[in-house]
């Protein structure tokens, strides 16, 4: 895995709201301590840094703009000078200048992570690998919550999580972990 100096990471939704009991039971708890390990590697070897927020346009929506809830979470704070684009949908493409940012950047490479893997994580990455970005999607740096299905069956949060990196992987993006992902990132620093 090549991890070059023009590799962006995007940070999907690690916002507050996802701690309201609203969203109920998740899997990998250690989520943001591994987007917090990420965010210090692009920061200490120059790498460019897109946080991604959402902002619900729904009245009951937890995510309302100006609410503590929308507020990013303490490991994924910006700093000055880091770009938070900001979206009312799944995708991070989609309302956003993204892809024009990624490619005026050079990026040759997009990392995902963030909240939830099969919501915004899953669109946002689909995206990337479509519009010609390789694309790695950190499997430990993400996390999502148990789901009632159409059926009415309870599916588990670990479930939902391997299946969406299932889906993703080799046809939209490549699928690794925080370690190898620092491990590359290391390897080629500026």
């Amino acid at each position: 895995m090549l991890i070059s100096s023009n590799a962006v990471l995007l940070l999907i939704d690690v916002q507050r709201a996802f701690d309201h009991p609203r969203y109920g039971r998740r899997n990998n708890p250690q989520a943001e301590a591994n987007i917090a390990r990420l965010l210090d590697t692009w920061r200490r070897t120059g790498r460019t840094v897109i946080h991604i927020h959402h902002i619900g346009v729904s009245p009951d929506s937890l995510f309302r703009e100006h609410s503590e809830a929308v507020l990013p979470k303490q490991q994924a704070l910006p700093l000055p000078g880091e770009l938070v684009l900001r979206k009312s949908v799944n995708s991070g493409f989609i309302g956003t200048d993204l892809e024009e940012r990624l490619r005026h950047l050079g990026c040759d490479c997009v990392v995902t992570a963030g909240l939830t893997t099969n919501h915004c994580v899953e669109t946002t990455t689909r995206m990337s690998g479509n519009l010609g970005f390789p694309t790695i999607l950190v499997s430990d740096a993400a996390a999502t919550f148990d789901r009632i299905g159409p059926d009415g069956k309870l599916y588990k949060a670990e479930d939902i999580h391997a299946m969406t990196l299932a889906n993703l992987h080799e046809e939209f993006a490549v699928i690794s972990d925080t370690a190898a992902v620092i491990q590359a990132a290391d390897k080629t620093a500026i």
